[in-house]
C-alpha cells in the first residue's frame, strides 16, 4: 500500500508551508480586523491609526527577521524580484496610484478580499475572479502591453551597483560596501517604525493589534524562509518569494481551471490556505453570512476597482501585503514608492466616493498629503 502514494516532493513540501502560512494569515487577519484599506479608512477619516500601527508593526517584524536571514545567507534573499537589477520606479508609482484606487473602491485590497470570501462574501468572491485574471493578463496577456511598452520602458538598469536595495543605492552613493549595511538599515528602519507604532498611546494596551501585526511579520518572514531554504533543492529550485495577493488569485483560477498539467506551488497554494484560515475563523466567530451587491451601480464599482487592482498591482510588481509588508522587509528601493502611491492612489479614492467630485478628492488629498508631511 506504501507504494501507492507519491512521495512528497520539495514542491509538495513549500507549498504544504505556503498553504499552512495562508490560513494562520487568514485567521488571523479575520480575527483581528487587519486590513490595509481599513487602516487607511481609520485614519483618513477618525484619525485613528491603530490598525495602520498594527501594520507597520507586521513590516518591522518581517523586515528584521527577513535581513536576520540574509546577512546569515542562509534564504537566498537577494534573489528575490524585489531585489533585482531592474528599478521599476514607473510602475511602483503608476500601478501603485492605481492600485489603492481601485482598492478604494472595492473596500479592500487583494488580500482582503480572500479573507472577506472566507466569511461568506459573493461580492469579494467576483472581485477575486476579476482582479486574478486582469492580474495575469497583465503579467503575460493582453494588457500587458502596457506595462511593458509604457511603464518598463522607463526602467532604470542598476546591474552596475548590485541591485535595487536601499543599501546598494546607499553604497554606491557613499562608496561604502553594500554587505555591511543590510541589518544596520533594517534594524534602523524597523526601531523607527516601532517607535511610531508604540508613541502617543499606539498600539500600548491593544492586545490583539499588536499580536496580529507580529503574527503576519512572522509569516510573511517564514514564507522567504520556506522558499528560500526548503527551495534550494538543486534538482527541485523553487524562486525566493513571500505573501503576495494580486497575480496568485489568477494562478489559482490557471490552476483550477488547468489541473491536471499544472503543480501547485507557494503561491497558489497560499491563497488556498487564506481562504481556508479565513472560513475557520467565520465559522468559529459564527460569522459566516452571505453578502452580495445592492445594486448593479454597486457592482459596476466593484468591478472596475478588481480590474484597477489587478492591473495596478501587477504594474507595481506588488500589493499592499506583496510590496507593503514583504517588498519592504527585503528593503526593495521600489516597496516605499508603491507603498507610498498605494496610500495616495487609496486616499483619492475615497475622498471621491465620500464627495463624489473629482476635484474635490484631489483636493482634499493633497490637503491631507500636506498636513502629514
Amino acid at each position: 500500500m506504501a507504494g501507492e502514494f507519491t512521495e512528497l516532493t520539495t514542491g509538495h513540501l513549500i507549498a504544504l508551508i505556503g498553504f499552512l502560512l495562508g490560513a494562520i494569515a487568514g485567521w488571523v487577519a479575520r480575527w483581528a480586523r487587519f486590513c490595509t484599506f481599513g487602516a487607511v479608512e481609520d485614519m483618513v477619516l477618525t484619525g485613528d491609526q491603530r490598525r495602520l500601527k498594527s501594520w507597520a508593526l507586521a513590516i518591522a517584524i518581517a523586515m528584521v527577521a527577513v535581513q536576520l536571514m540574509h546577512v546569515s545567507d542562509i534564504a537566498r534573499i537577494d534573489e528575490t524580484f524585489y531585489l533585482g537589477t531592474q528599478f521599476h520606479w514607473a510602475g511602483a508609482i503608476v500601478g501603485g496610484l492605481l492600485f489603492g484606487l481601485g482598492m478604494a473602491l472595492v473596500g479592500t485590497c487583494g488580500f482582503g478580499t480572500l479573507v472577506r470570501i472566507g466569511g461568506g462574501d459573493l461580492k469579494a468572491f467576483v472581485t477575486f475572479l476579476v482582479m486574478g485574471l486582469t492580474a495575469y493578463m497583465t503579467a503575460g496577456g493582453v494588457t500587458g502591453y502596457a506595462r511593458r511598452f509604457v511603464l518598463e520602458a522607463v526602467d532604470l538598469d542598476l546591474a552596475s551597483i548590485g541591485g535595487q536595495g536601499l543599501p546598494h543605492l546607499t553604497a554606491a552613493l557613499f562608496g561604502v560596501d553594500a554587505q555591511v549595511l543590510w541589518l544596520p538599515m533594517a534594524l534602523v528602519f524597523a526601531g523607527l517604525l516601532l517607535a511610531w507604532c508604540f508613541s502617543n498611546g499606539g498600539l500600548n494596551g491593544n492586545s490583539r493589534d499588536v499580536a496580529s501585526g507580529i503574527i503576519i511579520g512572522l509569516v510573511v518572514a517564514g514564507g522567504f524562509a520556506a522558499t528560500g531554504i526548503i527551495g534550494s533543492d538543486p534538482f527541485e529550485p523553487a524562486s525566493v518569494r513571500s505573501l503576495s495577493y494580486v497575480i496568485s488569485p489568477g494562478r489559482a483560477v490557471i490552476y483550477l481551471l488547468t489541473f491536471i498539467g499544472t503543480t501547485i506551488d507557494f503561491s497558489i497554494a497560499l491563497v488556498f490556505g487564506t481562504l481556508a484560515g479565513s472560513f475557520a475563523a467565520a465559522i468559529w466567530n459564527k460569522e459566516l453570512r452571505i453578502e452580495a451587491y445592492d445594486d448593479a451601480r454597486e457592482m459596476q464599482r466593484h468591478l472596475l476597482g478588481a480590474f484597477l487592482m489587478g492591473f495596478g498591482g501587477v504594474s507595481a510588481y506588488g500589493c499592499t501585503i506583496g510590496q507593503g509588508v514583504s517588498g519592504m522587509a527585503t528593503l526593495s528601493a521600489a516597496a516605499p514608492l508603491a507603498l507610498g502611491s498605494i496610500f495616495i492612489g487609496a486616499t483619492c479614492g475615497l475622498n471621491y466616493l465620500l464627495t463624489g467630485s473629482v476635484r474635490d478628492a484631489l483636493d482634499l488629498t493633497f490637503r491631507f498629503i500636506r498636513q502629514r508631511a
